[in-house]
């Protein structure tokens, strides 16, 4: 549905996007992830067409975004983190207008009438958009997205300023329509992209430095198998009990979390599975095991520690992308006269 190949963005002399190339299947539902500055911005701009770029290839259910731009962007729907709004409109006169820009064969009442209950806007439907909440408008950017049911969704942050309640009703929403649409969601709250999104894309000085599911990723960075175990104890008497079971490595108590009881963050040597051995120390003691949690990291956590790393090769050791002693490291450079490839042999000679 998607297909990205060697994707550069140039602004003068500052790369900002440098050969990036991903591919997205059709029911896909994807989180696109990066701090401020990484180059994720400028990517969903060019995948829209909203900027052009400066070397790559994008196409869009087969249609380059460069050769074919009203066919591949007859496919994609886009809600900018903040709407196009005409403010002086009402709700339904919007919708109109955008139908009609985006010249829809859909029946128009029907459709946009669908629209408008999908998103829980029909009540507001006759109101002039600048009279609603930032919560509501923020839905009728979500309505014209939808409008014309295309079939890739780019969602730049489209919760903000939605109150819990909403907040869930959008994330419904979103996991509903990647059952049969493409979805990009960008978003901060990185709790929302773990609970919709089956596969995450993180970008980070323009490059792609990680690009799985949450799941592989956090079994990637937390290989020690390490646990968390809440017991009602004593504390001190519980730390040198799991202590002495075969195959622990270390016990560090994380403090009291609730009456009487105590969490452990217990590591185990060479990555051994130590769950049944905890289990049964701690019913040897006559104690009560609460809980005994896998200590796996969050994709808050991953983020943090991949964006933060010194660098992008740094982030890939991580995951565990080494370079063998014989491979090149290849470079892409633009210039005036267009792409280079160079690689660290050529450097030295």
């Amino acid at each position: 549905m998607i297909e990205v190949t060697g994707l550069s963005k140039r602004y003068g002399t500052h790369l900002a996007v440098k050969d990036v190339s991903f591919s997205i299947e059709k029911g896909e539902v994807i989180g696109f992830l990066g701090p401020n500055g990484a180059g994720k911005s400028t990517i969903m701009n060019i995948l829209t067409g909203y900027l052009s770029l400066t070397q790559g290839k994008v196409e869009i259910d087969g249609y380059d975004i460069t050769e074919y731009p009203e066919d591949a962007k007859r496919r994609i729907g886009y809600l900018p983190e903040i709407p196009p709004l005409y403010i002086d409109m009402k709700v339904r006169e919007y919708l109109n207008f955008i139908y009609d820009l985006k010249k829809v064969k859909f029946p128009k009442k029907p459709h946009i009438d669908e629209i408008l209950r999908l998103v829980k806007i029909d009540n507001v439907q006759n109101r002039l958009i600048k009279n609603l909440s930032k919560g509501y408008r923020q839905r009728v950017g979500f309505a014209q997205a939808l409008i014309g049911n295309p079939d890739v969704l780019i969602l730049d942050e489209p919760t903000v300023g939605l109150d819990p309640k909403q907040i869930i009703e959008i994330r419904n929403l979103i996991s509903r329509l990647g059952k049969n649409h493409t979805i990009i969601l960008s978003s901060h709250i990185l709790s929302e992209i773990q609970a919709v999104c089956k596969r995450v894309i993180i970008i980070n000085h323009g490059q792609i430095i990680a690009d799985d599911t949450p799941e592989n990723l956090s079994n990637k960075m937390s290989n020690d198998h390490s646990l968390v175990a809440r017991v009602v104890c004593g504390e001190q008497d519980m730390l040198d009990a799991l202590r002495s079971v075969k195959g622990v490595k270390s016990v560090t108590s994380l403090g009291k979390k609730e009456e009487n009881s105590f969490d452990f963050l217990i590591e185990p040597e060479n990555g051994a599975d130590i769950r049944g051995a905890v289990s049964a120390r701690i019913a040897e003691r006559g104690k009560t095991l609460l809980s005994l949690t896998s200590n796996k990291m969050s994709l808050e956590q991953i983020f943090l520690r991949l964006t933060e790393a010194a660098d992008n090769d740094e982030a890939k050791r991580m995951l565990g992308f080494e370079k063998t002693a014989d491979e090149k490291s290849v470079r892409i450079e633009l210039d005036g006269d267009g792409v280079t490839v160079k690689t660290d042999k050529e450097d030295k000679e």
